[in-house]
């Protein structure tokens, strides 16, 4: 009769839908054991992940009818454990495999996410110039670089040679934000050296943006812009665990490999009950220098929409390219700062007024 650890190594495949981690991993599915010619395991999902739960129990069984002498599987189905205050002061953290409770930003009124499924859309360039094109709209705004691996937002904002004071030591320190264009920024590209890789695993990765988030001097701030890796690892789920968002803001080029990975980036924020505020399509259309009335559609047309129309989310912004946003990168100041009156500039300003709800502007 097969053993308990062939058991789970039959399960080992079954991954969420969302975000493609091990439910073994997750500890969705535990306690899992053989006895009698049967299969047990207990199956305890959190509430985002209910709708998966047929699916899973359906692969599962199969999975484990399939090894030698299993002639039965039993599912015990659970409730997440409570979850329990822990660690430093930075928020709740769950039980295995219940959705940790969030918890706000001191001074943070709102949160929002810029993501993208793929790198090279320019999602940072997307993040930087909103942040500023919010503050330029009178909003005390914060910006938030968690892209660990590839931090290129100090390149962008000019200020790549400076350093966050730091105050306190071991878990009491406290960072203070770069003041720069207007806006407050973090980032891990200010704590490393220029070309120093960044090779962290998951849980290394997990505890800098927990700290990133809630042992920074934020001060009062309107709205925090997050600048998130690209796809959907684990810097996405530390976030939309972590704290409450105001919503998620989706980055794709109109080329379809990067509209593949723009919708599941989209399908994972809806799984965690994430807000998606819609879809920004960057690179839309090229405009010459010489020829500023011109547009060519290099990469294609039309995809931020579909993309759009089929989430049912909002198309926030299809965003030229031009080469002043190259030129102003270059001399560490985004284009909404360097050229407001460009077509990028202008854009940008269009985004941050969508994005400046109600909810989002100072009471």
């Amino acid at each position: 009769m097969a053993t308990a650890d062939q058991a789970r190594e039959a399960l080992q495949a079954l991954c969420d839908a969302g975000t493609g981690r091990s439910l073994l991993e997750l500890a969705w599915i535990s306690q899992v054991r053989t006895q009698d010619n049967r299969a047990l395991f207990r199956l305890a999902l959190p509430g985002y992940a209910t709708s998966q739960r047929e699916q899973i129990a359906s692969a599962a069984r199969a999975a484990l009818l399939a090894l030698d002498g299993i002639d039965d599987v039993q599912i015990e189905l659970a409730q997440p454990a409570s979850s329990a205050g822990h660690g430093h002061g930075h928020g709740a953290s769950a039980a295995p495999g219940q959705l940790p409770e969030r918890q706000g930003i001191p001074g943070v009124k709102r949160v929002i996410a810029v993501s993208s499924g793929k790198g090279g859309v320019g999602k940072s360039t997307v993040a930087v110039n909103l942040a500023c094109a919010l503050a330029a709209s009178g909003l005390k705004v914060g910006l938030l670089d968690a892209d660990i691996y590839g931090p290129n937002a100090p390149t962008m904002l000019g200020v790549a040679d400076r350093t966050p004071e730091v105050s306190g030591s071991g878990d009491q320190q406290v960072l203070t934000p770069i003041d720069t264009c207007g806006i407050g920024l973090v980032s891990m590209g200010l704590l490393i050296q220029e070309n120093q890789p960044v090779v962290w695993r998951g849980p290394m990765l997990n505890g800098i943006i927990r700290q990133f988030l809630y042992q920074v001097n934020w001060g009062e701030r309107d709205v925090l812009v997050v600048d998130l890796p690209p796809g959907t690892g684990d810097a996405q789920l530390t976030l939309a665990q972590a704290v409450p968002m105001a919503g998620v803001v989706i980055v794709t080029t109109p080329q379809k490999v990067s509209l593949q990975d723009a919708r599941r980036g989209l399908a994972m924020f809806l799984q965690m009950g994430v807000k998606v505020l819609g879809v920004v399509e960057n690179m839309s259309v090229f405009i010459p220098p010489d020829r500023p009335e011109t547009r060519y559609a290099i990469f294609g047309s039309g995809g931020g929409a579909a993309l759009a129309a089929e989430a049912e989310v909002p198309l926030l912004a299809e965003l030229p390219l031009e080469m002043s946003v190259m030129e102003a990168g270059d001399q560490g100041l985004p284009v909404v700062v360097a050229r407001p009156d460009s077509a990028m500039g202008q854009a940008f300003r269009a985004l941050a007024q969508s994005l400046s709800s109600p909810s989002l502007t100072p009471a």
